[in-house]
């Protein structure tokens, strides 16, 4: 420890809101209202996950049609978005004006 930072206490070095050494800031009643309401909301939540809404029994195929609706839906989207097949007697049909091979 320097002897001029034993002498010179209560000194902040460097700026003395950002950094590592930084002046701490004084904690209002406000924020410690917002925090133990944070606290309260985050007791709740635990509270509400505790409590499954589905038996394991249910949790097992609950989703089940509504995945395969899902997944129907996306395979059309997929599907609309390429053009129709063509074919080569469809492309190349109006070339066959007679039927002769000489």
């Amino acid at each position: 420890m320097f002897l001029t930072a034993l002498l010179r206490r209560g000194r902040i070095p460097g700026r003395q809101w950002i950094g590592k050494h930084r002046r701490p800031r004084p904690v209002s009643a406000q924020a410690k209202q917002n925090m133990v309401r944070r606290l309260e909301v985050e007791a709740e939540n635990h509270y509400w996950l505790s409590r499954p809404f589905l038996t394991v029994e249910q949790e097992g195929g609950h989703a089940a049609a509504r995945r395969a609706a899902a997944f129907q839906a996306l395979k059309a989207a997929q599907v609309a978005r390429f053009p129709a097949h063509r074919r080569l007697e469809n492309q190349l049909g109006h070339l066959k004006v007679t039927g002769k091979w000489s």
